[in-house]
């Protein structure tokens, strides 16, 4: 009978072991609810002056969404500078490069290991494509690529348009693009 007891004892301290109070039940006080705590008695504390919710920064113009009237934007939203395209230049060979390489031909480290090419991005269809369809694909992602709306602001997923349109440029001009009076300093090279 005593061994008995004694199982029954252990048994209990075991299960009694297990119930503990951390992680699972912590002290916390409900959205709108009285709080103690707190001199004004609101669980729920006002926002710090200046806060912007990072979900309500899309006030629907082509700035954020790269579309005017449902289409993409023909036109950058704003003046792009050398700065930007320094910028765009920057951002394109950090997270744009590995899959579309240096040059946007999709030839990238990614492609080189086996994950799926991306179109280049010098073929007709997307020279002629305007700025906003760039500023949505990296918005929201197409094919195998995914968004990168969380990982990019927009202003840099613009800067990264402009300099596509750079490396277009860069990678189907002619001579006579150039101007005549910068020609001879190419000719010279």
């Amino acid at each position: 009978m005593g061994a008995r007891r004694t199982c029954t004892a252990l048994a209990s301290l075991a299960l009694l072991a297990a119930c503990r109070q951390d992680m699972h039940d912590q002290p916390k006080l409900k959205p709108l609810a009285h709080s103690d705590f707190f001199a004004d008695g609101r669980a729920s504390r006002p926002l710090v002056a200046g806060t912007v919710s990072r979900e309500s920064s899309d006030d629907g113009t082509a700035f954020y969404t790269g579309k005017v009237g449902g289409k993409p934007a023909e036109e950058f939203p704003f003046a792009i500078t050398r700065d930007d395209l320094e910028r765009g230049s920057e951002r394109f060979g950090i997270l744009c490069a590995p899959c579309h390489d240096a040059t946007g031909a999709g030839d990238g480290m990614v492609v080189q290991r086996g994950m799926k090419r991306p179109p280049s991005l010098h073929i007709e269809r997307l020279q002629k494509a305007p700025p906003g369809y760039f500023f949505d694909v990296i918005t929201n992602g197409f094919g195998a690529m995914y968004d990168y709306n969380d990982r990019i602001e927009p202003r840099d997923r613009w800067r990264i348009a402009a300099y596509i349109r750079a490396l277009q440029l860069s990678q189907n001009a002619k001579p006579s693009d150039v101007p005549a009076d910068q020609r001879a300093t190419l000719e010279a090279k």
